[in-house]
Parts: structure tokens; C-alpha cells; sequence
């Protein structure tokens, strides 16, 4: 292999290919006339490169999401300064060339200063029932039989 993510031809038109799923996939690797290790090295360089590909979305998912969050409160800063503006002013209502801009009271938020100094009758007590997974998975790995729960093999091959 000359290059990191260099793929022989085959290999190559399959890694550009959104089509595959995991049937047609292991159908077209199992016609691809390549001895064992070729073949391996082959998927190995291809998985290297999804990992890439797979590590840059994630990137860019959290730029955007970071991007969305500040615009977000970008937005709440610029429309509570103009609500800030125009109570000021004595504004209810306000005509511009491009806009009419009001002041409006919407329902109001309830801020919880501290939960600890709040009457009784104001609290919630949540009772939660779940599974507890490392007790099933002890018990299940040291052979006891448990109904509705089974340990499912997790291999993988390792890429360095």
C-alpha cells in the first residue's frame, strides 16, 4: 500500500457505493477474487477511512450544534434588549419601515431558587423501575439461567 487509505479498484468502487447493506455487502466482498489477507487489509484500510469520516461528522455535528446553541441565545439577547428598550420607553407598540414590533407578556417562568427550602406539597416523589444490567450480567456470565434476559456475543475485529 502506497498511500494510508488507498484501496485496490475493487475495494475502492465498493467504498463509494450507498447502496450496500450488510446482504449485498458480504455477497459482493464474497465474489471479489482476492487471496484472504489482501481482502483484510483491503476492509481494514476501508474501515480506517470510515473511522475518519465517521470522527469529522462528529466534528462538524458539534460546530454546528455550538454554532445553533450561540444563535440561539443570540436571538434571546438582541429581543430581550428590545423589549428592555422599548419598556423604557413606555413602547407598547412600535412601527418601523420594515417591522411592527410589540411588547407582549407570555406565561411566566418558574425559577426554583433552592429545592431544598420548598414545602412538601410542592415536591414530587418518582419511584423508577429499570433493569439492572451489571447484576444480570454477572449473574447471566456466571451461568444462572434469567427469564427474559440473555448475554448476546459481541466480537470484533481490532484495527491498529
Amino acid at each position: 500500500m502506497s498511500s494510508l487509505f488507498q484501496l485496490n479498484d475493487q475495494f475502492k468502487e465498493l467504498s463509494q457505493r450507498d447502496d450496500l447493506d450488510p446482504t449485498v455487502l458480504t455477497d459482493t466482498l464474497d465474489a471479489i477474487n482476492e487471496d484472504r489477507k489482501t481482502k483484510l487489509e483491503n476492509l481494514a484500510t476501508w474501515a480506517d477511512q470510515l473511522k475518519t469520516e465517521i470522527n469529522f461528522i462528529d466534528d462538524k455535528q458539534q460546530i454546528w450544534r455550538d454554532e445553533k446553541a450561540y444563535r440561539v441565545n443570540k436571538l434571546k439577547w438582541i429581543k430581550q434588549y428590545m423589549t428592555d428598550a422599548m419598556d423604557d420607553a413606555g413602547i407598547k407598540r412600535l412601527d418601523t419601515e420594515n417591522h411592527l414590533l410589540s411588547t407582549r407578556n407570555f406565561k411566566a417562568s418558574t425559577i426554583i431558587d433552592d429545592e431544598k427550602k420548598l414545602p412538601e406539597k410542592f415536591t414530587v416523589t418518582e419511584t423508577v423501575t429499570k433493569p439492572d444490567k451489571q447484576a444480570l450480567y454477572k449473574a447471566l456470565k456466571s451461568g444462572e439461567q434469567v427469564p427474559g434476559a440473555h448475554l448476546k456475543p459481541n466480537r470484533s475485529t481490532v484495527i491498529k
